[in-house]
C-alpha cells in the first residue's frame, strides 16, 4: 500500500527555537508560515514539519498524492481507497475520511504503542 509522502510532524514548544536547531541540522524551511505556528523543513528527502500550539504529541504523516518535495503524483491510492483496506484489515480509524467524498481529506489512526498516523491528502 502506497501512503505517499512522508514527514515526521512534530509538537514544538517554541517554533524560531526549534526552526534555529533544525537549521544546524541542516534542513532549510521549504513551506509554512512561521507567523502562524508551523513550518515544514526539509533535508534532503527528509521532511519534517514544526507546529506550534496545534497538536499535543509528535506525529507520523503521510501525504497521498504527494512526492517528498511536495509535488503532486499522476497516480495514487487515495486516502478513501486506503481506510477502505485498514477497514478490511480490520485496523480501528480514530478520524475517518467520508468514503463518498473526493479531494483533499484525512484519516488518523494509533498504532500499537499509541502513536499518531496521520495520512493527510492534499490533492
Amino acid at each position: 500500500m502506497e501512503l505517499g509522502a512522508f514527514s515526521v510532524s512534530l509538537a514544538v514548544k517554541d517554533i524560531a527555537a526549534s526552526k534555529s536547531f533544525y537549521e544546524k541540522l541542516g534542513f532549510s524551511a521549504f513551506g509554512g508560515d512561521q507567523a502562524q505556528g508551523w513550518l515544514i523543513l526539509k533535508n534532503g528527502s527528509t521532511v519534517i514539519g514544526l507546529f506550534q500550539g496545534m497538536f499535543d504529541k509528535n506525529i507520523l504523516t503521510f501525504n497521498p498524492g504527494w512526492n517528498q518535495s511536495a509535488q503532486p503524483l499522476a497516480q495514487f491510492a487515495d486516502v478513501r481507497e486506503v481506510q477502505k483496506s485498514l477497514d478490511a484489515q480490520g485496523v480501528a480509524i480514530e478520524t475517518r475520511a467520508d468514503p463518498d467524498g473526493t479531494g483533499p481529506a484525512h484519516i488518523v489512526l494509533f498504532d500499537p504503542d499509541g502513536n499518531v498516523i496521520m495520512l493527510d491528502q492534499h490533492v
